[in-house]
């Protein structure tokens, strides 16, 4: 019996460094991922924040689901730095986690950083060209 193609949401399970972006896409584990990233202490996922929208889709709220191992979320807004809602920082704040925005390239070196640290970090990161 055939069987057609499964497809599934995008979850790498584990943490890891990103080692390259771009092209629309991140690479990291020595995989590659086109679109938007959310890197959380249960793994990386794709995401939908877009250049234009780079506070929105619904997995955003993994964020907070998963508030007790991360501290500080570093938000990737593409090639600009956009301000995070106010509505939105106070729901971080109030979870513990301090928000840091910034473009994509400066929340992934970050990010590699502070990871390689052993810190309590996450990041959503907007995919750029």
């Amino acid at each position: 019996m055939a069987q057609g193609i499964e497809i599934r949401e995008a979850h790498f399970p584990g943490r890891a460094p990103i080692d390259a972006y771009g092209n629309g896409g991140f690479r990291f584990a020595q995989m590659s991922h086109r679109g938007s990233i959310l890197c959380l202490p249960s793994g990386i996922y794709g995401w939908d924040g877009t250049e234009q929208a780079p506070f929105s889709g619904e997995r955003l709220l993994k964020v907070f689901e998963e508030a007790e191992g991360v501290r500080f979320l570093l938000f990737g807004t593409g090639r600009d730095i956009r301000r995070v809602p106010h509505a939105l920082a106070d729901r971080f704040r109030q979870a513990g986690i301090s928000v840091d925005p910034m473009s994509t390239g400066a929340a992934v070196r970050t990010f590699n950083v502070m990871l390689s640290e052993g810190r309590p970090v996450a990041a959503a990161l907007v995919a750029v060209d």
